[in-house]
């Protein structure tokens, strides 16, 4: 479902009117485009006047990145609903979802028919579909080894950084090859750009389709020419 800031506002004054008796003052809303979490009560400390911490300065940060059903996303807001409860209230909790948390969560899906939990981040399927869906240039590195397995690199574009890339892994005793792609394809969203010394392990039918529309590219392990 399409969730906005109107959206997310009707919600906030439907739950608070309805779980909360309308004691939490709105609160600034932001659309978020993270791809660890679901939804975030974020607020800043300060020392009070009676010398002991408070919170203060909260916001509202729903994930817009992942199509959420519309009973997730209600759970997602009153999840975090709780959060500013017990931040806005001063209450010390024995942990980020302790024992006030937990009460409070358990009488609502009791009450409310909910069905919230502790953990709010993104499950494997839903950071799946967090992964940045615009095309971005990746400089790709496929690294063949003698066992017959094949792996991946996603590296910076930085020249120094493929070349030392490049020229520690295609010395390595188990290595036979290492073949170098400029790709668009959003597969490869997913991976951070790093120099490390590692790859991640593919079947070879599997990297040759997200290449299929790659460019290679010619490394001398001095420097690397696209070819036309």
């Amino acid at each position: 479902m399409e969730i906005t800031i109107l959206y997310i506002k009707r919600k906030f004054e439907e739950f608070n009117q309805q779980i909360f008796a309308g004691k939490l003052p709105m609160l600034p809303i932001k659309l978020s485009n993270a791809k660890s979490f679901l939804g975030a009560c974020t607020y800043k400390k300060r020392l009070g006047k009676n010398g002991k911490i408070e919170k203060y300065n909260f916001s509202l940060r729903i994930n817009t990145r992942i199509d959420l059903p519309e009973e997730e996303v209600e759970d997602t807001i009153i999840h975090e609903m709780i959060h500013y409860y017990i931040g806005y209230n001063q209450l010390e909790d024995t942990s980020p979802h302790g024992q006030i948390f937990q009460q409070i969560m358990n009488t609502i899906n009791e009450k409310y028919g909910r069905h919230l939990t502790i953990s709010h981040k993104c499950n494997k399927t839903q950071n799946e579909q967090a992964v940045d869906k615009k095309q971005h240039y990746h400089v790709v590195a496929v690294v063949s080894f003698k066992d017959g397995r094949i792996g991946f690199k996603v590296l910076p574009r930085v020249l120094q950084s493929i070349l030392k890339y490049y020229n520690s892994v295609k010395t390595a005793n188990d290595v036979v090859s290492v073949n170098l792609y400029m790709s668009n394809n959003i597969f490869f969203n997913r991976f951070p750009n790093s120099s490390a010394l590692n790859v991640h392990f593919i079947e070879d039918s599997e990297i040759k389709k997200h290449l299929n529309d790659a460019e290679k590219m010619t490394c001398d392990g001095k420097s690397i020419k696209r070819n036309q």
